[in-house]
């Protein structure tokens, strides 16, 4: 395949998007707003590290960057949840010791990306260059500099892969009638620098963990760093929350006493609230994807979700790799690979989307339920015994590459069988396994 194709948005997605065209034939044009982050530092306060998963790295391994990837990674083999009183309890993510999750730097990751696309030499990347309309009618592109001169780019194929707040979207959306809407969550988050120890240098807290304060309407994470810090976040409802923590004492005091031992942890607790960014979170949906065989929107310009199941990035890559499906299958037929591509992802987008919102109230809230721990070995139990057919629902999303929509309607029934055999009981003991066998083998299909 030859031909060149324009990309806007230089993230996570357009920069490995980019190595998956390139590594086809094509020549890629990316068009990003911002710096280039390798040459200039960007501002902190908003998605410092991210958790990479499974299904994100199948795609890396699919383009053969992964093993440069890995070296940027922390493992994380489960939760390790705060109480008010500090006392610490770990819950494993999976059965197995390959069942974890890794700790990244968004930066470190796609500052990786942009430079193994830049070294296939079939890419380019135009920074400070933002998309301010598509005009689908003439099919150019125009884009705005730091100095408000404007380049206007004719394509053949342009995809927008420029985020939440896609310029190209928004053409779309004006131009083709395309379906959107927009859910902003009435929490937000703010991110916070847990540093190294002051003696030691190393971490303050176990590093192989993601660490959480649940406290019911809300909560803090922390995720470590290669150089020994966590970032932590706060995510709080904006009203009675956030809208009260104006202050340096407001703040001292609602982490006294909501979140008392990480305060020690936090030198600059203070200052970084109070001066970094509160981020939204906003689950976008829209239909179609696609214009014609010439625009597409991918990962989150059409669909972002709430980051509580770490997957907007899995999944985002994941697009990736089913795009390069697509194309293999259509053999240069862009319509097709566009409409195919569209008819895999939207689905499972939307399932993700809500399986992200369901998994806050988890993450904050019933992880505290000793239920909730039964339900877990419980889970363990039955894919011991029957893991043809029973998996459990956070490993089918983050250990697994079952498609999302698939992973939600089973996940729906597993939490009926759960619901259903613990509802009596209080320890793994007084669970009838007889029972839940054959409740498995009737409601379950074989994968």
């Amino acid at each position: 395949m030859s031909g060149k194709i324009h990309l806007v948005g230089a993230g996570l997605a357009g920069s490995l998007l980019s190595l998956f065209l390139a590594r086809r034939g094509f020549e890629v044009e990316i068009f990003e707003r911002r710096v280039d982050m390798r040459r200039e530092s960007i501002s902190a306060g908003r998605s410092i590290n991210l958790a990479l998963a499974h299904r994100g790295i199948v795609a890396l391994r699919a383009v053969g960057i992964y093993p440069q990837i890995e070296r940027l990674t922390i493992p994380m083999k489960g939760r390790l949840l705060h109480d008010l009183q500090g006392n610490l309890n770990f819950q494993r993510y999976g059965k197995i010791d390959s069942e974890v999750i890794y700790s990244i730097s968004r930066g470190a990751l796609n500052a990786a990306l942009l430079s193994a696309a830049e070294a296939t030499g079939k890419v380019t990347i135009q920074f400070k260059q933002r998309c301010t309309h598509v005009d689908l009618k003439r099919k150019i592109a125009t884009f705005q500099s730091e100095n408000r001169s404007e380049t206007e780019v004719n394509y053949d194929q342009l995809i927008g892969t420029d985020g939440s707040a896609s310029a190209v979207r928004d053409s779309l959306v004006k131009q083709a009638g395309i379906q959107f809407s927009e859910d902003v969550l009435d929490h937000g988050y703010k991110e916070l620098t847990i540093p190294p120890d002051d003696f030691s240098k190393g971490f303050r807290m176990d590093k192989n963990a993601l660490h959480i304060w649940p406290r019911g309407e809300y909560m803090l994470i922390a995720l470590p760093n290669l150089d020994s810090s966590f970032t932590a976040t706060l995510f709080l409802p904006h009203k009675d929350g956030f809208d009260r923590l104006t202050t340096p004492p407001a703040v001292r005091g609602f982490f006294q006493n909501e979140f008392p031992d990480s305060l020690p942890m936090i030198p600059y607790l203070e200052e970084e609230f109070l001066s970094r960014p509160t981020g939204m979170l906003t689950t976008v949906r829209c239909s179609p994807w696609s214009h014609e065989d010439q625009v597409l929107l991918l990962g989150d310009a059409a669909h972002a979700i709430v980051p509580f199941h770490g997957q907007g990035m899995n999944c985002a890559f994941e697009d990736c790799l089913s795009l390069d499906a697509q194309l293999e299958k259509s053999n240069g037929d862009w319509r097709t690979a566009f409409q195919s591509f569209e008819k895999d992802r939207m689905r499972n987008a939307n399932a993700i989307a809500d399986l992200a919102l369901e998994n806050y109230v988890e993450m904050r809230d019933t992880v505290r339920d000793p239920k909730f721990h039964l339900k877990k070995h419980l889970e363990w139990s039955l894919e011991e015994r029957h893991g043809e057919r029973f998996i459990p629902r956070y490993s089918m999303i983050m250990f697994h590459s079952i498609p999302y929509a698939d992973v939600k309607e089973r996940g729906e029934i597993q939490t009926e069988i759960l619901n259903r055999l613990t509802a009596n009981a209080d320890t793994l003991e007084q669970v009838d396994l007889d029972a839940a066998g054959k409740l498995v083998q009737e409601r379950l299909k074989l994968f």
